[in-house]
């Protein structure tokens, strides 16, 4: 781990080790924002549905290994009304609704391999940004904030480390010294985000000297919490909410609320207030190639 700016420069964040783990998060062996935790940036639209930012990934904070936190949840709706939880195979442990899953999908009626795609599980990353250039909150230039990002966003991240063509060179993205910004260009297709024009900029310093650049390292954000066991709803906890959700006894909230899964013990269980078809149950396709599942929630809760 490292614990000083000098041995950070040093190792130069490890790109080595960094690429060795996203090997592993591209086995198929395959995690949130929500409520007022100012922590969190979250991109805006304009009103033609383009949104424009520019930032930086920052490197494992100190005393913490990786630059992000790897999670998986669950999002769906059902009679009950809306089951956003965090997954325990995030922690390796064995979930409820994956479980459920797995027996819908063995069934061999394809009907209830539908609902178990539907059902299935969401990943999602956090990591360190600084805010470099935010049109829409000029305010928010210069902080450094959480971002929590899906598979389509790492996906360019892994492309910078590990790049197709032998004439591109590797780089690092969150490396104080040799990384580069991250130009988030986001459109709106067929109603939700996309991300596809989304790129880094050419490698440059975070800062002009080193002074400044442990600055912005000491004001990061730990990420650990976020995978901290106590932070998770136990198997029980988590049955008993698919239970209640499933039989349609229904829980109130706000459309807000519907948006991201908790993400800390501190955040309130989300559910929405809505009149919805209890005939059956109703879900939003939530495969970890998706990466603006949330936006799709959000609008969903409009319509409702």
């Amino acid at each position: 781990m490292n614990t000083s700016i000098a041995a950070l420069k040093r190792s130069k964040s490890n790109l080595d080790t960094l690429v060795s783990e996203l090997n592993k998060v591209a086995e198929p062996q395959k995690q949130s924002n929500s409520y007022a935790d100012d922590r969190f940036w979250k991109p805006e639209l304009d009103k033609s549905g383009n949104g424009y930012a520019v930032f930086r990934f920052l490197p494992a904070v100190k005393n913490e290994d990786l630059p992000w936190s790897r999670l998986w949840s669950h999002a769906f709706q059902g009679p009950g009304g809306w089951f956003i939880e965090n997954s325990l195979t995030t922690l390796n442990k064995k979930c409820p609704i994956s479980e459920s899953n797995s027996l819908l999908w063995n069934s061999g009626v394809e009907a209830d391999k539908e609902i178990a795609r539907k059902r299935k599980r969401k990943l999602s990353y956090i990591a360190n940004i600084l805010i470099i250039s935010d049109s829409k909150h000029p305010e928010n230039e210069g902080q450094i904030k959480l971002f929590k990002f899906g598979k389509k966003i790492f996906d360019k991240i892994t492309e910078a480390m590990k790049p197709e063509f032998e004439d591109e060179k590797p780089i690092n993205p969150f490396d104080f010294w040799e990384g580069a910004n991250f130009k988030l260009k986001i459109r709106k297709v067929d109603g939700y985000w996309n991300y596809d024009k989304s790129e880094f900029d050419s490698s440059s310093p975070i800062a002009d000297n080193d002074e400044a650049i442990e600055q912005i390292w000491d004001k990061q954000h730990p990420l650990k919490p976020f995978l901290a066991p106590e932070n998770f709803k136990s198997y029980d906890e988590l049955k008993a909410k698919l239970d209640k959700v499933l039989s349609g006894v229904r829980n109130t909230g706000t459309a807000e609320d519907v948006m991201d899964p908790p993400t800390s013990p501190t955040v309130s269980q989300p559910v929405i207030q809505e009149t919805v078809d209890t005939s059956s149950t109703s879900v939003a396709s939530v495969d970890e190639d998706d990466d603006d599942t949330l936006d799709y929630f959000s609008k969903l809760a409009e319509e409702n």
